[in-house]
């Protein structure tokens, strides 16, 4: 990373519950370690994604497919994902943080994904096989859960596992998952999981961008 260039990182939330948010309260003390860095961020709760319908799946496949010029219409029904697809490009570091919706992430948060993984922008295919376009980024999915996902029960937990693929499908050369489960479990199962998951952020944010700063000193 040169001197002259600002670290940036794109935090995308799913928070629906605002300051009650379990999910919130940890990626809230994950940005308060991000130092000097420019954050941007996305709102999934107020601003949600573009789906594929007819006219952009169609759109989307003469133009990132087949190559074909697109009509002001066409373009503007997939300018919204182009949109949200510039702002990940765009980032160093991309946060993603939502609680668990019936052993998935929630329909937004996967629409996001949809949106962002556009062939020749975060990915790409050359004589059948599949490469991600994003190395040398850094990304994270913070997920809360009521229950807990461990042991017998890990073949329900499809939220983090699936936040990871989509990444990795990308490309990013470091993907790191924090998972808060138990959250209805009790308040003392709660509290203390919260405070690991707090924990596990913070080292996470300081090595993340204790490593960035010395690259840019060096």
């Amino acid at each position: 990373m040169s001197r002259d260039k600002k670290l940036k990182t794109l935090v995308v939330r799913y928070t629906p519950r605002n300051e009650r948010s379990n999910t919130g309260k940890i990626l809230d003390a994950f940005v308060k370690e991000a130092g000097s860095s420019e954050i941007e961020e996305l709102d999934l709760a107020k601003e949600v994604p573009d789906l594929f319908l007819e006219e952009s799946l169609g759109a989307y496949i003469q133009r990132n497919y087949l190559g074909q010029e697109l009509s002001a219409e066409q373009k503007a029904s997939l300018s919204k994902m182009d949109r949200m697809t510039l702002q990940v490009k765009s980032a160093d570091i991309v946060v993603v943080a939502y609680p668990m919706n019936n052993f998935s992430m929630p329909a937004p948060v996967k629409a996001w994904f949809d949106s962002v993984m556009l062939k020749g922008q975060t990915w790409d295919a050359k004589d059948g096989r599949y490469y991600g376009l994003m190395d040398g980024r850094k990304a994270l999915a913070i997920v809360t859960s009521g229950g807990l996902y461990s042991g017998e029960m890990s073949a329900w937990e499809h939220a983090l596992s699936l936040a990871r693929l989509e990444f990795q499908f990308m490309g990013y050369s470091e993907i790191q998952g924090v998972l808060g489960g138990g959250m209805n479990m009790g308040e003392e199962i709660k509290s203390g999981v919260l405070r690991r998951s707090i924990e596990d952020v913070r080292k996470i944010a300081r090595k993340w961008y204790g490593e960035m700063a010395e690259s840019q000193t060096a």
